[in-house]
């Protein structure tokens, strides 16, 4: 009687645990949910600072630290962040024609990729 126990046990524990990786590889951390990595040229326009990329897609970047945004002005970075929609947004010249609404990044990360932007 007890070896069917334990064989029983054993049984239940593989299946939970069998369970239990399914359903996480499922899902991604949450941490990861809405993250964005994406580089492109740092700009300011309407008091705002803009990531553009060559292919005519724009940011507006949210510092969520302590980043001084000023000391990327003009430069290649990549940035990781949070993207969220962009609220209240009207000036066109945050965007090409035929361009879609600029995307808001809250902002946790700079790295420079290039000194000087090539588009």
């Amino acid at each position: 009687m007890e070896k069917k126990t334990a064989v029983f046990v054993l049984l239940f524990m593989v299946v939970s645990l069998a369970a239990q990786a399914n359903q996480e590889s499922q899902q991604p951390p949450k941490w990861q949910k809405g993250r964005v990595t994406v580089q492109g040229c740092i700009n300011r326009s309407s008091g705002r600072y803009i990531l553009m990329q060559s292919e005519g897609n724009s940011y507006v970047l949210e510092v969520t630290r302590k980043i001084n945004v000023d000391h990327y002005l003009g430069q290649q970075v990549e940035v990781t962040g949070s993207e969220t929609p962009t609220l209240g947004t009207s000036s066109s010249s945050m965007k090409p024609a035929g361009a879609s609404p600029p995307v808001t990044i809250m902002v946790d990360s700079i790295h420079v990729v290039a000194k000087r932007c090539t588009h």
